[in-house]
């Protein structure tokens, strides 16, 4: 049985958008971004149980109270959320400072509470954008409160775990109008992923092609026998190929744009039967299409991950959680 995914707004974005607008970025936040700081960056990368991808710093920082409520029509945010953003920031920033180089603001009124921001790459005439985007919302196993909250204002917390999503995204289009850019078009590669639906009223659930297109992507540029879980650098998202770097530094983004450029051109004329194999059967490492296709990867291509691995551990709430120990080149 394919994988069931609950029908968030977020959720049908990601499998369905096609453009990604930038409305509104902060000339302020901006400049903050690209200032350097003296401190050397001590961080470790993790997956929780949930398969998150979050930094663990090496001391606490504090979250600030954000408002809970906001009118997703308005597409520029309050001084007073910028205010508060800006403070994050300031306090984040210290602490991880590759984390921001090189990249700019853009909000996005949908998800005040996961703060987005870009930069674009070009690689042999085709357009890449890279998204990150933080997680600030309170989790209760994860965050020391500091202030409650309210039904209108989200509680103050320290903590020194960011959960954060990372991503290089195909683009086929980028606007602007007077000189300021104005949002992108992605690279649609894939069909809609939507199978279908189960569940009634409440308990609807959608049935979605995007975890098994990911593991079979994924699975394609790994050596046989290699164990990346819960890491899955290749993904089925906005209906394209992207990637997901795990390594954080403006670097290690420019070296990860031509991987999947690559990764993109070889899986292009496959995705098509790629779909149409896994909307009649879920993902195997022993489907026919998927021994095929691994066989026509470059040797070399499997290198990637030489010193890539991961330990796995529990937390001190007794919650498995992995380590990257290597693997900056990826």
């Amino acid at each position: 049985m394919h994988a069931v995914t609950i029908q968030s707004t977020l959720f049908q974005m990601e499998h369905g958008g096609g453009a990604i607008p930038v409305s509104f970025t902060d000339n302020g936040i901006n400049q903050m971004l690209q200032r350097e700081t003296t401190e050397t960056p001590s961080y470790s990368r993790h997956f929780n149980q949930a398969e998150d991808f979050f930094l663990k710093t090496s001391r606490e920082f504090e979250i600030p109270s954000f408002p809970i409520h906001h009118d997703v029509r308005l597409t520029e945010p309050k001084p007073e959320y910028l205010a508060t953003l800006t403070t994050v920031i300031d306090r984040i920033q210290p602490l991880l400072p590759d984390l921001f180089r090189g990249l700019t603001y853009m909000f996005d009124p949908a998800e005040i509470l996961r703060p987005t921001f870009f930069q674009i790459f070009r690689v042999a005439g085709e357009t890449y954008v890279y998204l990150l985007k933080l997680d600030l919302v309170f989790r209760p196993q994860n965050h020391i409160v500091v202030e409650r909250g309210s039904n209108d204002m989200t509680a103050v917390y320290k903590t020194n775990e960011l959960i954060l999503e990372v991503g290089l995204i195909p683009v086929k289009t980028v606007h602007s109008e007077n000189g300021k850019l104005t949002g992108f078009d992605i690279e649609q590669l894939i069909s809609d992923t939507w199978i279908g639906e189960t569940g009634r009223g409440y308990f609807v659930q959608g049935i979605w092609l995007d975890t098994d297109l990911t593991k079979f992507f994924s699975k394609l540029f790994i050596p046989r026998g290699r164990r990346l879980y819960p890491y899955y650098p290749f993904s089925s998202k906005y209906r394209t190929v992207t990637h997901a770097p795990i390594a954080i530094d403006l670097d290690s983004r420019r070296k990860a744009v031509p991987m999947l450029h690559r990764v993109k051109h070889f899986l292009m004329p496959h995705l098509e039967e790629i779909q149409k194999v896994l909307r009649e059967d879920e993902f195997s490492e022993g489907l026919d299409t998927f021994q095929r296709i691994k066989a026509m990867v470059p040797d070399e291509w499997m290198h990637f991950w030489d010193d890539f691995s991961l330990d796995m551990y529990l937390n001190d709430r007794d919650m498995k959680e992995f380590e990257v120990l290597t693997g900056d080149a990826v």
